[in-house]
């Protein structure tokens, strides 16, 4: 392999004692059974180390969480009966972790300034030009074998400019973080939700797990945000995300100079979307039904069911009141 860094998590993971298999390209066919549930195991338990091509070096506005989405990879090793991703890449959900990190990184400075969502947004303005590196996948749960999101963090720490890095993520091991000098140019997220909508988030680790990564994070002098997401309107959604909130409050409260950002995102769906989780996940009791739902048309022109107005009202004003108790610190960033 030519690119040091793709070497490096190659070797890394041989040393953890993963099968490494080098191939002749960037192409990987998996031999998966006609049964979509071993497709999709096997698929989950697969890593490939690939070359991003320039049209994936290419950023996209990635709104309303950033001004750029960066991607260190794409896939995720988690199983989540309610993914994003399920509806968002094609064919099966194989791990791509990017080789070529450096060219990824270098080409960002072209982008400084460019951005509308916090660049030219007076409400945001002072977060700078931002990269949001977790549109695709959770970059704290590959860290282990590829080592990329620190490399991405250490070099955001030497770029003297008005940026910032944001990854969010459902898992904990943040030891590797915690020393490398950011500069504050490194917004950490964890995303949290009640114990008992927790339980569609197999393989992550437990929230009081990531909630305790965030305090250590924001020790260690980070910008720290909470990703509320996805936010479920079922029976006894008031007690247990009230519980949530307030467990994030104990998490944080004395923490100096505390800089903490939430983004509120509610449950929704496509109808691809669905038919694939519900071949990857049949026995899930995840509520993907009609009820309380309308269909919205996005600006791409696809549809998704979402809450209607009475429930994201309810659920806002909830919100909105509950965080301004548990955590006045905080700032809002959006809710969608």
């Amino acid at each position: 392999m030519t690119f040091p860094h793709g070497r490096a998590i190659a070797e890394r993971a041989a040393a953890l004692g993963v099968t490494v298999e080098a191939l002749s390209g960037d192409r990987l066919s998996l031999d998966l059974p006609d049964d979509p549930r071993r497709a999709y195991a096997a698929a989950k338990t697969t890593l490939a180390v690939v070359v991003a091509p320039p049209s994936k070096r290419r950023l996209q506005p990635i709104a309303p969480s950033a001004d750029w989405r960066v991607d260190l990879a794409e896939g995720c090793p988690a199983h989540c009966s309610y993914c994003y991703l399920a509806g968002s890449l094609k064919g099966s959900p194989i791990t791509r972790v990017y080789a070529n990190l450096d060219e990824i990184l270098d080409g960002l400075p072209s982008y400084l300034g460019q951005g509308q969502i916090t660049s030219r947004n007076r409400d945001r303005m002072d977060e700078g030009t931002t990269f949001e590196a977790s549109c695709y996948t959770d970059p704290l749960a590959l860290e282990p074998i590829t080592g990329s999101l620190s490399t991405a963090i250490g070099w955001f720490g030497r770029w003297d400019a008005p940026v910032q890095l944001r990854f969010t993520s459902k898992f904990a091991d943040v030891g590797p973080l915690l020393d490398i000098d950011h500069q504050r140019r490194t917004r950490m997220r964890a995303s949290i939700n009640p114990r008992m909508f927790a339980r569609f988030e197999g393989g992550t680790s437990p929230v009081a797990d990531r909630l305790a990564a965030l305090r250590r994070m924001a020790m260690a002098g980070y910008p720290v945000g909470l990703t509320i997401a996805p936010i479920i309107a079922a029976a006894g959604w008031q007690q247990a995300y009230t519980e949530l909130l307030a467990d994030a409050g104990a998490a944080l409260r004395d923490v100096p100079d505390l800089d903490l950002t939430i983004e509120l995102i509610t449950h929704r769906f496509t109808a691809g979307s669905k038919a694939v989780l519900d071949s990857w996940y049949p026995g899930s009791a995840l509520d993907m039904g009609a009820a309380n739902r309308v269909t919205k048309r996005t600006k791409f022109g696809t549809e998704k069911q979402v809450y209607d107005s009475a429930t994201m009202r309810a659920l806002r004003t909830f919100f909105e009141a509950e965080i301004a108790s548990a955590l006045p610190s905080a700032r809002i960033l959006y809710w969608t």
